[in-house]
């Protein structure tokens, strides 16, 4: 548990050791923690120094009933980031944690980051958006409604519909659990600080790092995650076939093949 600001701490997994390569740092999506990387934790520690965590009111971290916004969470990463001594670190984002990224460069900038890898979402535009998809708008509180009612039911259907390949050792159990941990009332605040609080595209204009957008072949939001990268002077866009919005789980294979290639190409330009 590392302390990131008056009375929260975040669990955090630390893994691997400082080595030629960049910090990498996974950032977990909604209702979900720094398990859900297990998988790539292994993979990348005996060559990086890896962390991932439970972001406030997840998992094993502090919960509140203020600021599960991504731009709280972007100041409790980089409190993490200070109190951990990690310099120039690539940043990697999925889903919830796209957002968390994009909130991070709008406040801080790119400028103390070796890269950053965006994963399956496209950086929200807020409330703006709202008007131009009502009825997508509409169909999203009537999904908040099920999860407040139904916490249990409607995660385990998530998980589900993000995760098409067969996970062993009861791990869609151990991700429910994790969701549970979160009180649904919360739950429905982030989702509403994520998709309908600020336009964060704008931070899109900030960002001079390499950078690495991942999208499975049939996300909803390809054509945003391409725009996203034609903005992005430095940035590379890759679709990963076979695969649902949890991509790393789906084709973990595919996903660290892609991550190795970025880390090896920041190494590179580093020496």
């Amino acid at each position: 548990m590392v302390k990131v600001a008056d009375g929260v701490s975040l669990r955090v997994i630390e893994a691997g050791k400082v080595g030629d390569g960049p910090v990498l740092v996974f950032i977990p999506g909604w209702s979900t923690g720094a398990e859900v990387w297990r998988q790539q934790i292994d993979r990348f520690a005996p060559t990086h120094r890896v962390i991932a965590f439970d972001p406030r009111s997840q998992g094993e971290s502090t919960k509140t009933t203020s600021g599960n916004t991504p731009e709280t969470r972007a100041q409790d990463l980089h409190g993490l980031l200070e109190r951990l001594g990690v310099r120039r670190p690539v940043l990697i984002g999925w889903s919830q944690g796209v957002q968390d990224v994009a909130a991070y460069v709008e406040r801080y900038g790119t400028k103390d980051l070796a890269g950053i890898v965006l994963v399956d979402a496209a950086i929200s535009d807020g409330a703006d958006g709202m008007a131009a998809r009502p009825e997508e708008t509409a169909t999203q509180f009537k999904m908040f409604a099920v999860y407040q009612a139904h916490q249990n039911e409607y995660l385990h259907g998530m998980m589900g519909a993000i995760i098409s390949k067969p996970q062993g050792n009861d791990a869609i159990e151990r991700l429910v659990t994790t969701g549970m941990k979160t009180p649904p009332d919360v739950g429905v605040a982030m989702l509403v600080a994520d998709m309908f609080g600020p336009n964060r595209t704008p931070a899109l204009k900030k960002v001079d790092c390499p950078t690495l957008i991942i999208a499975s072949a049939k996300s909803d939001e390809m054509a945003h995650q391409q725009a996203a990268a034609s903005q992005i002077p430095q940035a590379r866009f890759e679709k990963v076939e076979d695969s649902a919005h949890a991509v790393f789980l789906d084709q973990p294979d595919r996903f660290s093949e892609l991550v190795t290639s970025f880390a090896a190409n920041l190494a590179r330009k580093q020496n």
